[in-house]
């Protein structure tokens, strides 16, 4: 069985990373996925998805500082007419998806795992797709 679902997220800033966890696990809970594996994808190319420590905040703000100092914002050799290929650069190095199991209803994270949307070229408003797999098998211990 395959479902889908969606929301999106208005970003506020230029660049920053949301942690998303809770409407990915709250989309969980309403395509009644049990068992199996959600993958969740961007459908941009200036923004991105990743899995990272969501216990401390300085976390996320190191990450966009050290984004931002492998590909800064301006740069005189870049082609691109619109002027934002560091976006591109950040959104490529994060990738535009991700996948997390389920077990019982809920997402399987460590415990400091959180599932961050890197917005690189805000504010603007996004959309996040779901597609959930449904398995047979029974929960993972």
């Amino acid at each position: 069985m395959e479902t889908h679902h969606q929301f999106s997220i208005k970003t506020s800033s230029h660049s920053e990373l949301v942690s998303i966890t809770s409407q990915v696990a709250k989309s969980v809970r309403e395509l009644n996925l049990q068992n199996g594996i959600i993958h969740v994808f961007v459908m941009h190319t200036t923004c991105g998805l990743t899995i990272n420590e969501n216990a401390d905040p300085a976390v996320a703000h190191d990450l966009l500082h050290r984004l931002e100092s492998l590909a800064p914002w301006s740069s005189s050799k870049d082609r691109h007419m619109e002027g934002n290929s560091a976006a591109h650069l950040k959104s490529t190095l994060l990738g535009s998806s991700v996948t997390i199991p389920v077990s019982k209803g809920n997402l399987v994270l460590g415990t400091w795992q959180g599932l961050f949307f890197g917005e690189f070229d805000g504010p603007r408003t996004r959309t996040v797709h779901l597609t959930a797999l449904h398995s047979s098998i029974k929960s993972v211990p």
